[in-house]
């Protein structure tokens, strides 16, 4: 397929917002996110019509060297996010706040806001119930907040390394329950990273919020993966991830694969996902 040659023109050709997003579940119609961290990427993305773009601070384990999302500071996701926004202006841009930068409700709303004026549509929090007073609080302010439940990264070290999470029924109802809580505080999309399949889609059903997989099966309504897994420069690939580049010429043609499998409900496959 030639370079940039969408497979839905309103793709293209419209700034994507959370409305759009929300239009999209409510049709039954599938959102591709990726997670990349350049200008040029993000220009690349733009040509290939992906709605969401993540400047996750998977960026510490993926450029910056770092075994872990921890050490990753504002500093660094400002300066991604400004160089993700300056190469695309239509997707929607969420950032990821760094590891105890939201600790508070008062801290989340200081640090927000630098992610927000550095360029982000969005910002991106790791937890659960805990951070309801602090979702319901940005959004009450005018700051789109996206939840992550499941394996949270910066949580690595409390969880006991990057295990799948909900597998047993009590953590199961734990993260379910998690998800309505931050749904009615307000958040607008859900991230559910290393989920069993049967789970990401009763908390699909369950909440009105669209949601994303990394790892959650094929029910959510979206899908994202990490650019370097996209492009295979990962050495050791997790198992929800796919070298795209195999299957294509080039690395346009690798990220327009990605985008039309999620479209047309081909990735993730059932080797990607946790029973």
């Amino acid at each position: 397929m030639p370079y940039g040659k969408p497979t839905q023109e309103s793709a293209l050709n419209r700034v994507v917002t959370l409305q759009s997003l929300r239009k999209m579940k409510a049709e039954g119609e599938k959102f591709v996110t990726v997670a990349l961290y350049d200008a040029p990427m993000a220009a690349m993305a733009k040509k290939s019509g992906v709605q969401v773009l993540l400047v996750g601070d998977s960026l510490g384990m993926t450029v910056l060297g770092y075994d872990s999302t921890i050490p990753v500071t504002m500093e660094q996701m400002i300066y991604h996010v400004e160089a993700v926004k300056r190469g695309n202006d239509l997707s929607l841009i969420m950032g990821d706040m760094p590891f105890m930068t939201y600790a508070t409700p008062e801290d989340a709303m200081k640090n927000a806001a630098r992610i927000m004026q550095a360029g982000a549509h969005m910002v991106k929090l790791e937890g659960g119930e805990w951070l309801g007073e602090t979702v319901k609080m940005l959004s009450d302010r005018g700051i789109p907040v996206c939840a992550h439940l499941g394996l949270t990264p910066q949580s690595v070290n409390k969880l006991g390394g990057f295990r799948v999470q909900g597998r047993e029924s009590e953590q199961a109802d734990i993260i379910l329950n998690d998800a309505k809580i931050l749904d009615q505080a307000g958040a607008d999309l859900l991230v559910l990273e290393c989920v069993p399949n049967s789970l990401a889609k009763d908390i699909t059903a369950a909440v009105s919020m669209p949601t994303i997989g990394i790892g959650a099966g094929r029910d959510t309504d979206a899908q994202v993966l990490v650019i370097n897994d996209i492009l295979g420069l990962t050495e050791q690939p997790p198992k929800f991830s796919k070298n795209f580049l195999l299957e294509s010429e080039d690395i346009p043609s690798s990220l327009q694969k990605f985008v039309e499998d999620v479209r047309n409900g081909i990735f993730p496959e059932d080797k990607h996902t946790f029973g």
